[in-house]
């Protein structure tokens, strides 16, 4: 596999407070944005976050993310997009967003 790319930026908000962005650049064009806000006070909490993965057109193949406008799902606020539909998820963490993407890719 050819090597991925990426692109990170983070932001210290406060001692136990802080934002986290990142960009990944597959083999094959297509790329995950990463967006997370959390605290790390007593365990890692994350506020909001965002995996979007798109193809090398910019179309989305799916998207997980925790905001809060699609409260009738059972997993609410956690749910996975793709262009077809909205679906209940378990909240994802970056590896199994990313795992996801190398079984496709």
């Amino acid at each position: 596999m050819d090597e991925i790319q990426d692109h990170f930026q983070k932001d210290k908000r406060s001692q136990h407070i802080g934002y986290f962005r990142a960009e990944l650049f597959f083999p094959d064009g297509s790329s995950l944005h990463v967006r997370e806000f959390a605290t790390t006070q007593l365990r890692i909490d994350r506020y909001t976050y965002v995996y979007h993965y798109q193809d090398a057109d910019d179309q989305l193949i799916f998207r997980y993310d925790n905001t809060h406008h699609f409260p009738d799902l059972p997993d609410f606020p956690h749910h996975r997009h793709t262009p077809y539909e909205v679906a209940s998820a378990s909240e994802p963490d970056l590896q199994s967003v990313i795992d996801e993407i190398l079984k496709g890719v």
